[in-house]
């Protein structure tokens, strides 16, 4: 087994990319597909595609192309996304009550299990889903209680140093942080910063230089 060092993080992103077009040819596509096909639909050229899994193993039968199925469980054993995972959301905005209610998290196997907000009039809110808002000041003991190991964070920037120092305390050992900070961790813990504001401007910058070469 490789050290997790030596895999290049593009080709862990890359991997999750490829495991969606094989759900769908799970259900209704036929049982065995090339490395060109798979490429093709993931936006990638094949060479890439080989070259990806070749850090984990062999896979499929040159000349033949790779078995959906065992592909696909093969992924999803790499990435851990074959068994369920508990998370919690702290923030109930817009974004926050959208996620909760997700059934996408839930169909990949993220579970929701309690959701946290510092404002006192949604404090006890029930929710759609069945959850009801807990207060932020509870969210060290909650999520130890329920044995929570991945947070998201939607709250206001301000809030979200905060709200990563109560979930590390409560045991979450990986938070995904929607906000506009970076935050920064006092234990080991995985941290994700996705500023969708940064999505944005990269997607115009490219989106400009495009005018430009019309």
């Amino acid at each position: 087994m490789l050290k997790e060092s030596k895999i290049p993080k593009p080709t862990i992103k890359r991997l999750a990319v490829y495991s969606r077009p094989l759900e769908i040819l799970l259900e209704s596509g036929p049982p065995v597909i090339s490395s060109e096909k798979l490429a093709g639909l993931c936006g990638v050229n094949p060479a890439q595609v080989r070259k990806d899994l070749a850090y984990f193993g062999e896979f499929g039968i040159r000349g033949v192309g790779y078995d959906v199925r065992d592909l696909l469980n093969a992924i999803k054993t790499i990435l851990a996304t074959d068994r369920k995972w508990s998370l919690c959301i702290v923030g109930m905005g817009h974004l926050g009550s959208s996620l909760v209610q997700s059934d996408n998290f839930k169909k990949r196997g993220y579970m929701v299990k309690a959701a946290f907000d510092s404002d006192a009039r949604k404090v006890g809110k029930k929710l759609v889903c069945g959850l009801t808002i807990q207060a932020a000041s509870s969210i060290s003991k909650s999520v130890k209680d329920l044995g929570i190991e991945i947070g998201l964070i939607t709250t206001p920037p301000h809030e979200a140093q905060r709200v990563a120092h109560l979930l590390q305390e409560g045991g979450v050992r990986a938070i995904l942080n929607f906000t506009t900070i970076q935050i920064r961790t006092r234990k080991h813990c995985v941290i994700e910063n996705t500023d969708l504001s940064v999505k944005f401007e990269n997607l115009v910058y490219h989106l400009e230089q495009l005018d430009k070469m019309m």
